[in-house]
């Protein structure tokens, strides 16, 4: 199988991208991973990429004196690396809409919530907070507007009684790491995925 080039774009522990390094490593699996960009030099997620032998890059958004040249050398980077599609993975920082119109189509995101509710940060919080039921997490496409992109898929996480952030946070996360390989695959092979089901969620296309 000829696989397709990913860069994925992190700022912290990377816990989304050890799930796509993890997906990527099987041999029918449609993408590899041929860089990590993160935007901080202390970010936990390089530390992963270096141990499965992938390149790393610290772009630092301070080192630059706007966001147009910022994500300039984001572009720059990510082209020199022959990648054709780009994850972002807990990757925070606003793109510009000139940077997402290179990508557009080719660019996919997770969010810790069901979009279209709960957009930003602070999700969990803001989901206990409006008494839902149900929350969970999204990976669409990324557009110019925050959190407002094509969904690719989503899985449904009951809210339970008692749920703090911290508790809620870490059962939507385990889901996170389920539907991002789903939806990059999608995304590849531009072919419907199965559903998966079990008493506990619910993942929706």
């Amino acid at each position: 199988m000829s696989k397709k080039s990913i860069a994925v774009l992190i700022s912290g522990s990377g816990s989304n991208l050890q799930s796509l390094i993890d997906a990527c490593a099987k041999p029918d699996f449609p993408a590899k991973i041929v860089l990590v960009i993160s935007n901080k030099d202390d970010a936990y997620g390089l530390q992963r990429a270096e141990a499965a032998n992938i390149p790393t890059q610290v772009i630092c958004h301070k080192d630059y004196p706007d966001r147009e040249s910022f994500d300039s050398a984001l572009h720059n980077a990510i082209i020199a690396s022959k990648v054709e599609y780009v994850c972002l993975a807990g990757f925070m920082r606003l793109l510009t809409a000139g940077f997402v119109g290179k990508w557009q189509g080719k660019m996919i995101n997770i969010h810790p919530a069901l979009l279209p509710s709960f957009k930003g940060i602070n999700t969990h919080e803001q989901a206990i907070e409006a008494g839902v039921k149900i929350h969970g997490c999204t990976v669409h496409y990324v557009v110019p507007e925050m959190d407002s992109g094509p969904i690719i898929i989503q899985a449904a996480v009951p809210v339970l009684q008692g749920d703090t952030p911290e508790t809620l946070g870490k059962r939507v996360l385990q889901y996170e790491h389920i539907i991002y390989p789903l939806a990059l695959q999608k995304m590849i092979l531009s072919v419907a995925v199965v559903p998966v089901e079990d008493k506990d969620f619910i993942i929706s296309y």
